[in-house]
């Protein structure tokens, strides 16, 4: 009974061994996670036959839920945008809590959370010379704020892709109350 046991054994790992070839693949399982089919997205379709890659929107047209920013990103832009730019947020659409937390995500990192200028990069000395918002030579308000939110100032970079209009204006509120705080 023993050596009928054996022969089995010896008869399955024969089989086994003797079902692999090294010149032709094994049976693959679920192939498709192994040689993906590749689509030739814009081959297919009859417009793009000259070998366009892609089209460009329509001039004029704008992105959905976008709305463009009429005043330039210029120095004469800063100073309109100074001059003119009010909120369009009343006093009872302020929400300082939304304000301070899209702050202190955005901002505090470097105009420190008082708006000092004392955060965290400015204290490692990673960057310099972030203005206090009480600084007598800046006289900043909602106008500026908002146009060096939207399209950035010297060092700092735009943050108009990362927050939205409405989160814009509610970090200028905050801003201004940080600013009210530091004048007392």
């Amino acid at each position: 009974m023993k050596s009928l046991i054996k022969i089995l054994v010896i008869a399955v790992i024969f089989v086994a061994v003797s079902c692999k070839k090294d010149s032709a693949p094994n049976y693959q399982y679920m192939p498709n996670m192994y040689e993906p089919l590749a689509y030739e997205t814009y081959s297919e379709a009859e417009i793009f036959k000259g070998g366009l890659e892609a089209q460009l929107p329509a001039e004029g047209s704008v992105a959905r839920g976008f709305i463009p920013f009429d005043i330039e990103n210029s120095t004469e832009g800063y100073a309109l945008a100074k001059e003119t730019l009010k909120s369009p947020i009343d006093s009872t659409q302020v929400d300082l809590d939304k304000g301070k937390a899209m702050y202190e995500i955005y901002c505090a990192i470097c105009h420190g959370n008082k708006g000092d200028g004392q955060g965290n990069l400015v204290k490692r000395e990673k960057i310099l010379g972030i203005p206090s918002y009480d600084d007598a030579g800046r006289a900043i308000n909602e106008g500026s704020i908002y146009h060096t939110i939207y399209y950035g100032k010297n060092a700092m970079g735009s943050y108009a892709n990362q927050i939205n209009e409405e989160e814009r204006w509610q970090v200028v509120s905050y801003v201004l109350k940080l600013k009210a705080d530091l004048e007392k």
